[in-house]
């Protein structure tokens, strides 16, 4: 993990976004971690170090346009597409039941490739949600760009339906960068391995 990452994860950890304790999962078992991107949207600064990083990050890749999976995407998605000058469109979803009853918003053609921005991933569901809704737009999904990596499966998941996932922080290195700047005591480093462990 290069200075910048590593400075954006321990600032994540400052603001409250990466919390240590029993939360329950939507599966109804209790994490040890609990990670909340969505607080980001109330720190610009820290918003743009993530778009700079990010926009770094995507920069070999082949693409025409950018989507965030719906909704806690949607604010990243928009300050990387203002960071890099990079189209972007809105997933619905839902169809709107009046109007023009759009699924996806913005300006794009058949045949484009959409690169996919997700804020945190677990089994890689909604992003197979969102790129099944693309793909009935006649749009190409080749890769997807996560803020964290949970490790526990989206990327083989991925793989199979030809998806490519990048990430710019895995979970595993997040918690050296908290153990080594003394954020958290060697009890909860090995606690909250034990518990990705068992569910990858």
């Amino acid at each position: 993990m290069n200075t910048e990452t590593k400075a954006i994860v321990l600032e994540l950890y400052d603001i409250g976004a990466i919390k240590f304790g029993s939360f329950p999962l939507k599966s109804g078992i209790l994490s040890p971690i609990y990670i909340d991107l969505r607080l980001m949207i109330s720190y610009p600064h820290l918003m743009k170090k993530l778009s700079i990083a990010v926009n770094n990050l995507i920069s070999p890749l082949d693409f025409d346009l950018i989507c965030g999976v719906p909704y806690a995407a949607l604010p990243f998605a928009t300050a990387l597409s203002l960071q890099g000058d990079h189209p972007l469109i809105m997933c619905r979803k839902e169809a709107k039941s009046y109007g023009t009853k759009k699924m996806i918003e913005g300006k794009f053609e058949k045949g484009q490739s959409c690169l996919l921005i997700e804020d945190v991933s677990t089994s890689g569901a909604s992003i197979l949600e969102t790129a099944a809704a693309l793909n009935k737009e006649g749009l190409k999904i080749s890769d997807a760009i996560v803020l964290l990596s949970r490790e526990q499966g989206a990327k083989e998941s991925l793989k199979e339906h030809g998806i490519r996932l990048h990430a710019l922080i895995s979970i595993f290195d997040l918690l050296e960068v908290l153990f080594s700047e003394k954020k958290i005591p060697e009890e909860t480093l090995q606690k909250v391995h034990a518990f990705l462990k068992v569910l990858c």
